[in-house]
């Protein structure tokens, strides 16, 4: 099932950037190869539970299972063991990730309170862009009677574009309500 987005990105954003920076093929248009999400579990990788929790919260988020991440090296000061399980990441390609993207846009960043828009800070420079949400009590997904914890999460976007402006322009077009 093609997602609304996908076909939105083909049929109307691919000729406005096109026409905006005097592209001359359509394979210079920036594209989104993937999005990240991560969560990262702190005081919490000593207990096998909250990852369970955890892991299940973004399968329940995204729609696909995320990979356990381990340290690489032990930290006495943090009580760290090498290989010890210390946050939960998950990598959306293709139909997923523009589901996930619209669902993102269109129901999560709105329902968060006091919400004035996304920095424009956030840009690193190579065409990706990261944000990081507080909470995973906006997604519709969660019930908020079955979470033990608030835990939040950070969110890459990666694109195709090695310039800010061009994944700005990406974004806004798809929607992403930035601050002005």
């Amino acid at each position: 099932m093609v997602q609304r987005l996908q076909t939105f990105y083909k049929e109307k954003i691919v000729p406005q950037l096109m026409e905006q920076f005097q592209y001359t093929n359509t394979h210079q248009v920036p594209v989104l190869e993937k999005i990240v999400i991560n969560r990262g579990l702190g005081e919490a990788s000593q207990n096998a539970k909250i990852l369970d929790a955890c892991s299940r919260e973004l399968s329940v988020i995204t729609g696909q299972h995320g990979v356990v991440t381990r340290s690489k090296k032990a930290i006495a000061a943090f009580k760290l063991r090498q290989k010890m399980p210390v946050g939960v990441v998950v990598t959306l390609r293709g139909e997923k990730m523009y589901g996930f993207l619209d669902r993102l846009i269109n129901l999560a960043l709105p329902r968060i309170r006091d919400f004035q828009g996304l920095s424009l800070k956030s840009f690193d420079g190579h065409g990706n862009y990261s944000l990081g949400l507080e909470e995973q009590l906006m997604f519709p997904e969660i019930d908020y009677d079955q979470i033990d914890q608030v835990r939040g999460m950070d969110i890459s976007i990666v694109t195709t574009s090695k310039r800010d402006n061009e994944v700005r322009a990406l974004l806004t077009a798809f929607g992403m309500p930035f601050k002005n």
